[in-house]
This record gives C-alpha cells, sequence and structure tokens, in this order.
C-alpha cells in the first residue's frame, strides 16, 4: 500500500512465518540516500514498550526503473487507529471512552519519551499508530527530516491522496518540524476520535485542513461534541483549542496535553509514567506522614508506591538520617524497596538519582566496613540500573558509580556481561562519542568489568577498537579520556580483541597517549603494556620510537614497574629478527644495558637482545 512517502510491502519470514513490513522509499540520489539512513540509525537504539522501532535499515538499487530506495523494515501489526476509526465511522458509534483514554496515555508516554530525546515523530497519524493487541499501542515509521524535505515528493502524494498532509501542522507544510508539530497531528487525531460518530472522512479531512487557517474552526465541532454527549466532552473543549494554535510557540507540549488529560480531565491510563501527572498530595500530609522513623517511613513508601511525590520526599528524607538511624551497614528491606521503587518510576530521573544516591551510601557504607560483603539482591541492583542507564543517558555519572560499586561482589562482573553491559557501554560510546562525562564513565565501567574477570562473550568487544579510536580521537588533547583508553587497549589486546588489521593503528594511539602525557603513570604503564601485547603476537610495537622509550626510562628509571614493562615491550621486540637490525641502528644497546646492569631480573638479554 502507499504511504505518504513511499510504498508499504507486507513480507513474511520463511524461517518462522513472522511478517514484517518493508516501507520503500525512492531517494533523489546516494546523498539523500545516506544523508536519510545515517539521520535515521539511532531510532534503532529507542526502547519504549509503546514505540515500534525499526528492525532493519538499508539501501537497495531497482536496476529496472533506475532508482535508489531506503528500506525500512518494521513489525507488522493488523490494527491501528485508523481502521478503529474508520469502523466507528462506518457504523456511526462512539469510541469507548476507557479503551480511549488507556491508548492516548499510551501515545502520550511515547511521545513524552521521544520529545525527551529530541526526536520529533514528523508523521504522526492515525494509521501510524499500531495496535499490537486490543489494549496496546506503538507508535512507528518514525520519518526523518532529510525524507521530509522532498518537496517534490511531498507535491505528488497529496495530489494522489490529499488525506495524507491533512494531520501535519501549518508549519510542517513549509517543511518546518518541530515537536509542537507532533502536538498538532496528536491534536488532530484526538478530535477524529471523539468526532468519527458524527463525520465521515470527507468532512473530517476538510476540518482538519481549514483549522490551519481558521483561529475559531474548532467551535461548531466542539459544540457538537457537547450536544451529543461524547464522553469527554468538556476535557476535549478545554484540550483541543491549545493543542491546534495555528501558532507553534502557542501551542501547548506534550506534558502541558499530559497536565490537561489526566490531571484536570480525570483520565486513567494503564502507563505506568503517567502516575507523576496525578493530583499532588498536599506538602503538609506528606511531611506529617514522613516525620517518623526509617521504619516508618518505610511503611509509607510501600503503602504509596506510586506516588511519585511522596517516593521523591522520603528518599530525600532518607538521605538526611545519620548512618546509625538508617541501620548501616546493610539495610536488605531497604534496598530491595529502593530498586522496586526504581522500577516503578524508572522514567523519572530525580526519583532514580536520588534512589541512587542513597543506594550508593548503603553499598559503600557497606563495602567500606567490610570489603568482602556480598551485595544483597545484587541481580535486581544491576537490573535496575542498566535500565535506568539506557532510559536516562544524561544521568550517567551517578548510575556508573552505582555499577561499579556493585562490582566487588563475587558474581557480578559475570551477570553485569550476560545482562548486556558490554553492549550497553559500546551503545553510549557510539552515540555520544563527544560527550566526556559519558566517555570517561563507559571506559571506566568498561576497565572494571575486564580486569580480573572471566569474560563470558567477546563478541561484544569487537566492536570496541574502533569505538575507542574514535572517542580518543574527538578528545585528541584530554590525557583523563587518553589514561582510561589506553587501559582499555591493552585489555583488548590481552584479550585478542584487537584484529591484526587494527594493530598499527592501536600502536599510533598508545604512542600519541604516551607523548600526550608522560606525567600520568598509570597512562604510561598501560600503553607500555598494551604496545609489549601487540609486540609479542606481532611485533608491531616495533613502531615505538627508541627516543621516546630512552624518555619514559629516564623519567621513570627508579620506578619498577615502569621499567618492567618497558622491558617486556623490548624483550618481546627482539624475538622478531626482521626488527633487530632497526633496534640496533637506534643505539637502543646501551639503555638495554643500563637496565640490565640495575635490574638483574630485567627480561631484556644484551647479549641476544639488541
Amino acid at each position: 500500500s502507499p504511504g505518504a512517502l513511499g510504498m508499504n510491502l507486507v513480507v513474511e519470514k520463511t524461517e518462522n512465518k513472522v511478517k514484517y513490513v518493508i516501507k520503500q522509499v525512492e531517494c533523489i540520489d546516494e546523498h539523500q540516500a545516506n544523508e536519510a539512513l545515517e539521520e535515521l540509525m539511532p531510532l534503532l537504539k529507542l526502547r519504549h514498550a509503546h514505540i515500534s522501532i525499526y528492525q532493519e535499515l538499508f539501501i537497495i538499487w531497482n536496476s529496472q526503473i533506475s532508482s535508489l530506495f531506503l528500506c525500512l523494515v518494521m513489525e507488522y501489526n493488523h490494527g491501528s487507529f485508523q481502521k478503529v476509526i474508520e469502523k466507528k465511522r462506518e457504523t456511526k458509534t462512539i469510541i469507548d471512552s476507557e479503551w480511549m483514554q488507556n491508548v492516548l496515555g499510551q501515545v502520550l508516554d511515547a511521545l513524552e519519551y521521544l520529545h525527551h530525546l529530541d526526536i520529533i515523530h514528523r508523521n504522526l497519524k492515525p494509521s501510524n499508530i499500531v495496535l499490537s493487541s486490543s489494549n496496546h499501542c506503538k507508535l512507528q515509521d518514525l520519518s526523518s527530516n532529510a525524507l521530509m524535505m522532498d518537496r517534490a515528493k511531498w507535491n505528488i502524494r497529496a495530489e494522489e491522496d490529499p488525506c495524507q498532509k491533512s494531520w501535519m501542522a501549518p508549519e510542517a507544510l513549509r517543511f518546518s518540524f518541530s515537536q509542537r508539530s507532533d502536538v498538532w497531528s496528536l491534536g488532530c487525531i484526538i478530535l477524529d476520535m471523539a468526532s468519527c460518530s458524527f463525520t465521515d472522512k470527507t468532512e473530517a479531512m476538510l476540518l482538519r485542513k481549514s483549522l490551519r487557517t481558521l483561529p475559531n474552526g474548532l467551535r461548531g465541532v466542539l459544540e457538537t461534541l457537547e450536544e451529543k454527549k461524547i464522553p469527554n466532552a468538556e476535557t476535549f473543549g478545554s484540550l483541543l483549542p491549545l493543542m491546534l494554535q495555528i501558532n507553534p510557540s502557542e501551542r501547548i507540549t506534550i506534558r502541558e496535553v499530559i497536565h490537561i488529560t489526566f490531571v484536570g480531565g480525570n483520565f486513567r491510563s494503564s502507563s505506568i509514567a503517567l502516575s507523576p501527572h496525578w493530583q499532588l498530595m498536599p506538602d503538609s500530609v506528606t511531611d506529617l506522614l514522613l516525620g517518623g522513623n526509617m521504619a516508618s517511613i518505610v511503611e509509607v513508601m510501600q503503602n504509596f508506591s506510586g506516588r511519585p511525590e511522596v517516593q521523591l520526599k522520603a528518599l530525600k528524607r532518607l538521605l538526611t538520617m545519620p548512618e546509625e538511624q538508617l541501620g548501616l551497614p546493610w539495610p536488605t528491606e531497604l534496598v530491595e524497596l529502593l530498586t522496586a521503587i526504581m522500577k516503578q518510576h524508572e522514567r523519572i530521573l530525580d526519583i532514580q538519582l536520588h534512589a541512587c544516591s542513597l543506594l550508593l551510601r548503603t553499598l559503600g557504607q557497606a563495602l567500606a566496613r567490610d570489603p568482602a560483603a556480598e551485595v544483597p539482591s545484587e541481580s535486581s541492583v544491576v537490573s535496575v540500573l542498566l535500565s535506568c542507564l539506557r532510559i536516562h543517558p544524561e544521568s550517567e555519572q551517578p548510575l556508573t558509580d552505582g555499577v561499579l560499586r556493585v562490582l566487588p561482589a563475587e558474581s557480578a562482573s559475570e551477570e553485569l556481561q550476560e545482562a548486556g553491559l558490554f553492549e550497553h557501554i559500546l551503545e553510549h560510546l557510539s552515540t555520544f562519542p563527544t560527550n566526556r562525562d559519558i566517555c570517561i564513565n563507559g571506559l571506566s565501567l568498561l576497565w572494571a568489568l575486564m580486569v580480573d574477570a572471566v569474560i563470558v562473550n567477546k563478541t561484544p568487544l569487537e566492536k570496541a577498537p574502533v569505538l575507542i579510536a574514535e572517542v580518543l580521537a574527538a578528545h585528541p588533547t584530554d590525557a583523563e579520556m587518553a589514561e582510561a583508553g589506553c587501559a582499555v587497549f591493552w585489555l583488548l589486546s590481552l584479550l585478542g580483541c584487537v584484529k591484526e588489521h587494527q594493530f598499527a593503528d592501536v600502536v599510533t594511539l598508545f604512542l600519541q597517549s604516551i607523548r600526550l602525557c608522560q606525567d600520568r603513570i598509570p597512562l604510561v604503564n598501560n600503553a607500555y603494556r598494551g604496545l609489549a601485547s601487540l609486540a609479542k603476537v606481532s611485533g608491531e610495537g616495533g613502531g615505538a620510537a627508541p627516543s621516546l622509550i630512552r624518555e619514559t626510562y629516564r623519567l621513570y628509571k627508579d620506578d619498577p614497574e615502569v621499567v618492567v614493562n618497558i622491558c617486556m615491550l623490548l624483550a618481546h621486540l627482539t624475538s622478531y629478527e626482521e626488527i633487530l637490525p632497526e633496534l640496533r641502528a637506534s643505539g637502543i644497546q646501551p639503555l638495554a644495558q643500563e637496565i640490565k646492569e640495575r635490574f638483574t631480573s630485567s627480561l631484556v638479554s644484551v647479549s641476544g637482545g639488541p
């Protein structure tokens, strides 16, 4: 079937008979195809219960018509808002109010998630809100700026099917998209769902188009909603004029839509993330409830688990309590309660950060008193921290600290690997290579996971060398970043995750890092360890300039650890006959002789070496 931008094909996977939709979008040229592909790739990483993500993206060439197509593979779902509206319109019946409130809550939750990530849907309409079950909907077919800016294609589609563009905001017709463009489109969808029992398809389309130019265009249909006693007509009467303002700057936000519908209008939805918008409990009541000891506060948190304002105040209260009142070193009940709260309110960043701070405090106190202490419920702690990291990438620092605190537990490293933390960290490095905090935390966490640990599956780490090289390239003068990168590169070289074709590039990065910050001993040690590791398997460490080795030795000749790592590099290099002439010519032999005399256990053999 034709869509606004291309053709939708329903296909079936041979081995499991699972159906998918492939959207084929014809592109002007290779530049547009690549630009759209690059813009859409991050959407593959979205994780939300009410967003149907793309399964795959690829470009093909159709030789029969000599055209380039961008293909977007999506889930196939038979139902959609459009089919519900069409059925109700045909039978002139009203959409069930409870069902509409529930699915509207899901749509709002999904849009709030997208807008929080600065992602615009751009193509919101009833056919792009699919039903995976009778009470569960998903947004699909998110579009890109590159595709939506194809003016010629839009004009053709508008002529073929004028209904296609009737959901778009006035400014979107001028190819200007924003989050408030999505608000307009959603307003049109709500209007159609509310009025489908008494308007036909053509009337509804003409009404939507008229709203772009007539400031009072809603008055008639809102009066009809009241006259026909359509459920929630009063709420729609206050909501829709605010959503369908012609000037986007005067249009309300998705968060404000949530407030009007789920507070003022008393809507209800199964979507947990809407709970923050219930009527808030008065501060005086909350303060009274939370005025007791820890046991009573925990009881209040359990009794009001769905009230985020109560949870946040309780967490703040617990954070101000001294250790003896909290029952440290390890209140198991509190840890279990904290993880449950973080799961229930995973979309509310303030709760996540305060709960994480309290979690770190309990973990820190326990491990400070007994480094061998076993973290209780470590599985749930790891799971909830990873989930929060995915939803709130901007909160990387405190949550990464939380994961690092869990690591001392005996089986935590293996559990974290199985939970997909390697993939998560590398995904963050790929998505945010210029974000210093995220990259530093990610590299530190990779190091903590890999050092002295049994690597369950090396496959995720095969992508690491390229990603870390990109990160270091994005921060060429950052000494701390270089130190963290060298540490991880050394471990990757030991694990055999640096491939032969990457050896030369990694050696170059080690050498650049040493030159950048010779004053950082951990960096120097890890860089020389990495060079030695690569030299052991390939001789690639031969790229290490003898002058740099001599310089490092002069700086740290009294530091046995640094000298040992230099010796390891020289020892592995001397095992390659093709490198020996170059080493001799560089005059490295006097240095090797001095090391041998000062450190009798040195690995460098003067007679057999250079």
